[in-house]
């Protein structure tokens, strides 16, 4: 018995917004100019605007950052996204003001559903409230809301909300003090 088949497998077409030639020339020759090594905040910003994120004021975008889909992302003002951030934002990616992404956080806003033969891909957003720290290495799951104020832990995983606030630590991540 076949329990998954990849063979018939079809990615929704709801989280590929805007014309096809603006989609294919992000994929193919800017997401790798954004994602390299050279430093830089101001011409990332610019390019991942052109491609429609909406970037706040001031900041910074450290080298070696991936992001898929530009035209899912918000960002607040005077946020740090850390080097080899990877925002794997099918669906929308929402970041207030004064949030720190630190290196290797990884933000992943679909997944496959194991249960379905057909593997089908499910889309959730993610929220990171003002003033959140995510520390480096930990992992976001689809459907995400960490609240204002909170601490997300070395190499957490977290899926589902976390508390305003909140320090969160583990996988799965627990509440293990208040900021």
């Amino acid at each position: 018995m076949t329990v998954q088949d990849l063979h018939h497998y079809a990615p929704p077409s709801h989280w590929q917004r805007g014309p096809l030639i603006r989609r294919l020339l992000w994929l193919v020759i800017v997401r790798p100019l954004v994602a390299s090594w050279m430093p830089g905040t101001i011409w990332r910003k610019a390019i991942l605007r052109a491609f429609g994120a909406r970037i706040g004021k001031g900041g910074r975008i450290k080298p070696r950052v991936c992001i898929t889909a530009p035209w899912n992302l918000r960002i607040g003002n005077y946020c740090w996204l850390g080097e080899e951030l990877w925002i794997d934002n099918l669906a929308e990616v929402v970041i207030g003001d004064q949030v720190c992404l630190s290196q290797g956080v990884y933000l992943c806003t679909g997944n496959h559903d194991y249960r379905r033969r057909r593997f089908d891909l499910r889309l959730a957003p993610i929220t990171v409230e003002a003033e959140t720290w995510i520390a480096a290495k930990a992992v976001l799951a689809p459907g995400t809301h960490v609240r204002a104020r909170a601490v997300v832990s070395l190499a957490s995983v977290v899926s589902g909300a976390v508390p305003e606030g909140a320090i969160v630590r583990g996988n799965p991540a627990r509440v293990v003090g208040q900021r």
